[in-house]
C-alpha cells in the first residue's frame, strides 16, 4: 500500500525518505515487509504523501494498528458544528445555487436556488443517492441543457479522472467511464475552447426556458479535518457570470 501511494504521487523512495527523515533503505524495507513501521511513522509517511484520511486508516490497519480517524454521519449529534457551518454557507449564498457533495460527488445538501439544476430531470436521476456529476452530464439532465457542453464536459471529465488518480477511489474511475460513454446526438464533443481576449473564467451556460443562465463556480473544503466524512465534503457555490443571470436569480 505504501508503494502504491508513493508511485501514485510520483515520489521516489529517496525523496520520501528525505522528507520523512529516514533512510531510503528503511523505506525499501517497509515496502517489502522486511521492517515494520511504528504508528507514528505510518502517519508521517501518509502525511508526506497526502494520503486521504480514509486511506490513512487502511494503512494503519495494514501495519497492525487500529484506525484513528473516525467516520461519523453528517447528521450525527457530534457533527452539529459542521452542519451549522454548511447550513449557514448554503443559506448565505442565496439567491444563487450552492450544494455540498462528498468524495464520490454524491449530493449531501443544497440550498433552494440549486433547484434550477433539477428542473425537468427524470425521477430516476433524482432518486437517492443523487450524483452531481451524473446530473451535470447526463443527456436527460443538465447535459441536455448545457449550451457549451463540449467545453464543460471536457473540464469535468478531466477533473474526475485526476481525482480518481490522486485519491485511489475506484468509484470515481467507474463514474468517469460511465460519464465518458454518454452520447449527445448532433453535438460535436471535439470542440476546443479557445479563450478570447475578454475571457476570465469558463462559465456554465444553461438553457432555462427562454433564458440562458451563465455561471462560474468556486469549491471550498474544511481546512483541518480530523474526521473521514468531514475531510471528504466539498461545498460548491455558483455565481452569476453576467447581470442577466444575477437578475434572474434575484
Amino acid at each position: 500500500m505504501l508503494r502504491s501511494w508513493r508511485q501514485r504521487r510520483r515520489v521516489s523512495q529517496l525523496d520520501l525518505a528525505i522528507e520523512a527523515g529516514v533512510s531510503a533503505r528503511h523505506i525499501s524495507f517497509l515496502e517489502t515487509g522486511r521492517a515494520r513501521p511504528s504508528r507514528e511513522m505510518v502517519l508521517k509517511l501518509a502525511e508526506e504523501l497526502e494520503v486521504p484520511l480514509r486511506h490513512r486508516n487502511r494503512l494503519l490497519v495494514s501495519a497492525g494498528f487500529a484506525p484513528i480517524y473516525p467516520e461519523r454521519a453528517v447528521r450525527a449529534p457530534e457533527m452539529h458544528l459542521v452542519r451549522q457551518a454548511l447550513d449557514r454557507i448554503l443559506a448565505g449564498h442565496e439567491p444563487y445555487p450552492a450544494l455540498v457533495v462528498d468524495a464520490a460527488w454524491t449530493l449531501v445538501a443544497a440550498n433552494k436556488a440549486a433547484g434550477v439544476f433539477m428542473e425537468g430531470v427524470p425521477a430516476e436521476l433524482l432518486s437517492e443517492p443523487v450524483n452531481v456529476m451524473r446530473l451535470s452530464l447526463h443527456p436527460d439532465a443538465m447535459g441536455g441543457r448545457l449550451l457549451n457542453l463540449a467545453e464543460v464536459r471536457a473540464h469535468l471529465l478531466h477533473r474526475l479522472r485526476r481525482q480518481a488518480e490522486t485519491s485511489g477511489d475506484g468509484r470515481l474511475a467507474e463514474l468517469h467511464d460511465e460519464l465518458a460513454s454518454y452520447t449527445y446526438p448532433g453535438v460535436d464533443l471535439n470542440v476546443a475552447h479557445v479563450p478570447g481576449p475578454g475571457d476570465i473564467l469558463l462559465p456554465l451556460r444553461i438553457a432555462a426556458g427562454d433564458r440562458v443562465l451563465s455561471m462560474f463556480t468556486t469549491i471550498a473544503t474544511f481546512g483541518t479535518p480530523m474526521d473521514v466524512t468531514v475531510s471528504e465534503l466539498a461545498i460548491e457555490t455558483f455565481w452569476p457570470a453576467d447581470e442577466e443571470t444575477a437578475a434572474t436569480f434575484r
